[in-house]
């Protein structure tokens, strides 16, 4: 059941922004999602179907993007001025380029979606059992990239691992055909794209890397410090309506999947259903945020995680949470309660 109309109109966030005067244009915002339309970006989709960001006072674009990975850049370059994408290829980009100003304003997915998979009938059990067996994924997954962290926390020599590195579309089709012993990605990814190749969720073995000791956050919302300064308003209402759209998402995640496929008619609703209920189950509610709500960041937890970030990638380590993430833009703790 969707959250109340009025309740969501008397949020004390969007009742606290100062009104837009008729001779008075709301403030533009170009944001830039991870991926194509899909059900964990589809809050955006919401957003600005259901009105949210009109009447939190701010225009909103919303444009589909290329991968976590490319969302950093178009920030620092100016193309996009707000973006969603997974924190850790966030934490690449600020370290190796400090002078950008990269900041996440809002992380909404307290847990990372980051696994290998394997077969369920194979001989892969642990984590460790990976030692000797091949891999596929592509060079820039996420996955891919972090698996030296995954592997420094569970135990693993990751000199052992043999990664090949293949096309996105061919990685889930050669573990089917065995022609490797397992892939890594994101869960809510690789878990529904081998179920629709013939291998359904009880013939795979999922490793949740955060089940294995690499506690790292998921998807945020991203701005540059430059951005800020010059539009603070617009950082603030745009948060505001966002985490709004999310909110909305999960009380009512069918009107959601309508909002999507009005969005991309070639959606599959089924798929993306099931897509948005294990993005729930596995990423975004866990105790902490049952108990405190939608972006509450433990900033020594966001420390280890950058560490460990800068440890996978080969970077100095010289990052600090209080340069990567803050809190003053979020609307008040009562507005992102789940």
């Amino acid at each position: 059941m969707s959250l109340p109309r009025r309740l969501l109109l008397s949020s004390p966030a969007l009742l606290a922004m100062p009104s837009i005067g008729r001779a008075q244009a709301a403030p533009r915002v170009r944001m830039m999602l991870d991926w194509t339309f899909q059900a964990p970006n589809a809050f955006a989709l919401v957003a600005r179907e259901r009105g949210f960001f009109r009447e939190a006072g701010v225009e909103v674009s919303v444009d589909r993007g290329q991968g976590s990975g490319a969302v950093p850049p178009a920030l620092a370059s100016g193309t996009h001025d707000l973006g969603y994408a997974d924190i850790n290829p966030a934490i690449r980009f600020l370290a190796q380029n400090p002078d950008s100003g990269l900041v996440a304003v809002a992380i909404l997915h307290d847990r990372s979606p980051l696994c290998a998979i394997v077969r369920a009938d194979g001989p892969v059990r642990t984590p460790k059992d990976l030692e000797g067996r091949r891999l596929a994924a592509p060079e820039f997954d996420a996955g891919r990239q972090l698996f030296p962290a995954f592997a420094k926390a569970a135990g693993i020599d990751a000199g052992r691992v043999t990664f090949l590195s293949v096309n996105p579309a061919l990685r889930e089709p050669m573990l089917v055909r065995r022609e490797v012993d397992g892939v890594t990605g994101f869960v809510t990814t690789s878990a529904l794209s081998l179920k629709s190749i013939g291998l359904d969720h009880p013939q795979q073995r999922v490793m949740m890397y955060y089940d294995h000791g690499l506690d790292l956050y998921g998807g945020a919302l991203l701005t540059t410090r430059r951005f800020i300064q010059n539009n603070p308003e617009a950082v603030r209402r745009a948060t505001a309506a966002l985490i709004r759209g999310f909110r909305d998402q999960l009380a009512n995640p069918a009107a959601a999947m309508q909002v999507l496929r009005q969005a991309e008619p070639l959606v599959d609703v089924a798929q993306e259903t099931e897509r948005h209920g294990m993005n729930v189950q596995r990423v975004i509610m866990t105790e902490n945020v049952r108990q405190n709500g939608l972006s509450s960041v433990d900033m020594a937890r966001l420390q280890r995680g950058i560490t460990a970030v800068e440890e996978a990638y080969g970077l100095q380590p010289r990052l600090q949470a209080a340069q990567l993430y803050t809190a003053d833009f979020l609307p008040p703790a009562a507005d992102r309660r789940v």
